[in-house]
């Protein structure tokens, strides 16, 4: 049985690190139930702008909205304000990405919610955290992930370029990670209290955690050197390397001391052992551009395939850098079920992006297709204890869809 069945969730999420965290709660089983203002639903429906691939299916809301079930609720309504109410009366965990500021007008802060259900878990997600100056700017991972914590400066390919640019929810994802770590936290400390608590992360949070080497160094009076290219890079045996079919990949000598010797028996230089200009590791990083030279014209001499072949058979790490195309059909992707199945369909997708976690005894559920807008409306009602003409009135009033 998978692990989080029995727990209800109310997804009142936007775009995507709130919505991907309850879309893990979801894979493995939770029941959740998906919150749009009528009409045009939520916002992340349309992905069609002009950095994103163009295609018919709605990738985007396919992944991050599976196996969930859609109520069309006007929040903005009074009147659908209570059914909200009646819902978190009876759910386990709430989880909310909107602006400070909204959820307050919407009435739906920790101190809205929590005296209806003193077992609720609230699992906020915010751009800056929700104290501070910037506590109720908005953010997206673009700018408060990627551009606040200076992962955009840091990865830019040398000095005096431009910084570098993210594409859509490369920092929700692993954001919204985080969270369900929270969530499942405070599930386990509900089961020894009682009582639901307030988890909460924030985009900026995430991006610090990821830059925290960077950082850390920063906050123990180190000094920031500017990352150069790659032709001058401070050590040749953890670089970027091209081979002679023009595929990129990533040379990983470490420990490097254990490795040089090694490296150079699958390049075929042994003399280069008792060249002074390399025979310590510290020499070795002072000589890097020269040895990056060399290092170039032996890998520019035959294909990424012969290379790695001889870096496995020596233990040596190396990765080529995938293109999209090659990572939708790399066996591994699908072996180690990163890519999971899909239920067959005449003319959809055979697989998506499956949750990166796994708990081997609890399997996930099979994935099933997004809802569409308010598919599930009246059956959530039925089930909150709504009347069928109460659930027609909301609807002639247009609090429901």
């Amino acid at each position: 049985m998978s692990l989080l069945v029995g727990i209800r969730v109310i997804d009142a999420a936007s775009f995507v690190a709130g919505p991907a965290a309850a879309t893990v709660l979801a894979d493995f089983g939770a029941d959740v139930i998906k919150i749009e203002p009528p009409g045009r639903g939520d916002s992340y429906r349309d992905r069609s702008g002009p950095d994103n691939p163009q295609i018919d299916v709605n990738y985007a809301w396919l992944l991050d909205n599976r196996n969930k079930r859609s109520l069309a609720l006007n929040l903005k309504d009074p009147a659908g304000q209570d059914v909200l109410n009646t819902l978190v009366q009876q759910a386990d965990i709430f989880v909310t990405n909107l602006p400070l500021p909204v959820r307050a007008r919407l009435q739906i802060r920790w101190e809205d919610l929590q005296p209806q259900n003193e077992r609720l878990i609230y699992a906020s997600i915010s751009a800056y955290g929700e104290q501070g100056p910037d506590a109720s700017r908005t953010g997206f991972d673009s700018t408060a992930l990627w551009a606040r914590t200076s992962l955009m400066d840091m990865v830019k390919p040398s000095p005096d370029s431009a910084p570098s640019r993210s594409l859509p929810a490369m920092g929700d994802h692993p954001t919204a990670m985080s969270l369900f770590g929270g969530i499942m936290a405070a599930l386990y400390q509900r089961e020894r209290t009682g009582l639901g608590d307030y988890v909460s992360t924030s985009l900026m949070a995430n991006g610090v955690w990821w830059n925290g080497l960077q950082i850390q160094a920063m906050l123990c009076g180190g000094r920031y050197r500017a990352r150069p290219p790659r032709e001058d890079a401070a050590n040749a045996l953890q670089n970027l390397y091209r081979a002679e079919d023009g595929r990129w990949f990533q040379l990983a000598c470490n420990p490097e001391d254990k490795h040089w010797p090694l490296l150079l028996g699958v390049i075929g230089q042994p003399d280069l052992a008792g060249d002074q200009r390399f025979a310590t590791r510290a020499v070795r990083h002072a000589h890097a551009r020269e040895l990056i030279g060399i290092l170039d014209e032996c890998f520019a001499s035959r294909p990424w395939s012969a290379w790695q072949e001889s870096f496995a058979g020596v233990g040596l790490t190396a990765g080529v850098v995938q293109t999209l195309e090659d990572v939708v059909a790399d066996p591994q992707m699908f072996a180690s079920d990163v890519l999971t199945p899909l239920p067959p369909t005449t003319d959809g997708p055979t697989h998506t992006v499956n949750s990166p976690v796994w708990v081997h005894g609890a399997p996930k559920v099979t994935p099933r297709d997004a809802p569409a807008l308010g598919q599930h409306t009246d059956e959530i009602l039925r089930e909150a204890g709504l009347s069928d003409d109460k659930i027609s009135t909301l609807r002639r009033n247009a609090t429901i869809q």
